[in-house]
């Protein structure tokens, strides 16, 4: 049987005075959800808490009754509802209150059962893998940075400079209905996942990234190591990680990995 260990931070950062970040882990139900909020006066707070509590709590009272016979397919669809719920809670509520008009949050759910992982993502948080010393981005973001990227009108080293880096083109709560990409990846005991806002991804380079999570340690230190790094590089915006290490298991077969987009 494969096992999970969970950790998380949420800081503030060196510039921000408020935490629009949330995180929520149900390590019994193997779940874990990270949002970065976006608005007005407290308002982003009010969408990633808004998000992440939905979330988990929709999806994880599904998985409490139906994991251990679910397919891959069946429990995307399940995340899909949940994350539809949280953005259609978030959006009626910048209609409801002027304070919050215009507030959205960005978000990414993984859900780790038996040997796979099923991750999920709305805007530009993130979900990496840390694997034979191997540090791959199972995520793509949603942003105009990204558009740019895939349509070779930036290199990738000219892309970390321009002033548009946080400009997400997907996000919950800005419109009625929302689309969240999911992939299904097999886990082998060993990997290391990190889940991230981009408070920790724009200060930290991927090369960076990977020489933090080769230095290794307990999950608990590791994730205080890169909240610490991040803040030294600049700690710009609100920086936020769950890590998530798998332990145990049989070796898994290799398999390609699956993807759900509407």
């Amino acid at each position: 049987m494969m096992l999970y260990q969970f950790s998380s931070r949420s800081d503030t950062g060196r510039l921000r005075t408020n935490n629009e970040d949330a995180v929520a882990c149900e390590a019994s139900l193997g779940l874990a959800v990270l949002a970065d909020g976006m608005g007005g006066y407290n308002a982003g707070e009010v969408a990633s808490a808004m998000a992440t509590g939905t979330v988990s709590t929709a999806l994880g009272t599904w998985l409490l009754t139906h994991q251990e016979k679910a397919s891959a397919r069946e429990t995307a669809i399940a995340m899909r509802l949940s994350v539809e719920r949280a953005n259609q809670a978030i959006h009626q509520a910048s209609l409801d209150n002027s304070e919050f008009t215009g507030m959205g949050t960005t978000l990414v759910v993984a859900v780790f059962s038996g040997a796979r992982v099923l991750v999920g993502h709305v805007g530009d948080s993130r979900c990496y893998r840390w694997r034979n010393e191997q540090l791959s981005q199972l995520t793509r973001d949603h942003s105009l940075l990204q558009e740019q990227l895939d349509a070779g009108l930036l290199t990738p080293q000219a892309a970390q400079h321009v002033p548009y880096r946080n400009l997400v083109t997907r996000a919950l709560g800005v419109e009625d209905q929302v689309a969240l990409d999911v992939g299904e990846h097999v886990v082998s005991p060993g990997d290391l996942y990190l889940l991230c806002s981009d408070g920790l991804s724009d200060m930290l380079p991927d090369d960076a990234l990977a020489q933090l999570l080769k230095n290794g340690g307990p999950e608990e230190e590791l994730a205080q190591t890169l909240v610490d790094a991040a803040n030294a590089a600049g700690g710009r915006d609100n920086i936020s990680v769950i890590l998530v290490r798998a332990t145990g298991g049989p070796p898994t077969r290799r398999l390609l990995p699956r993807w759900w987009t509407r």
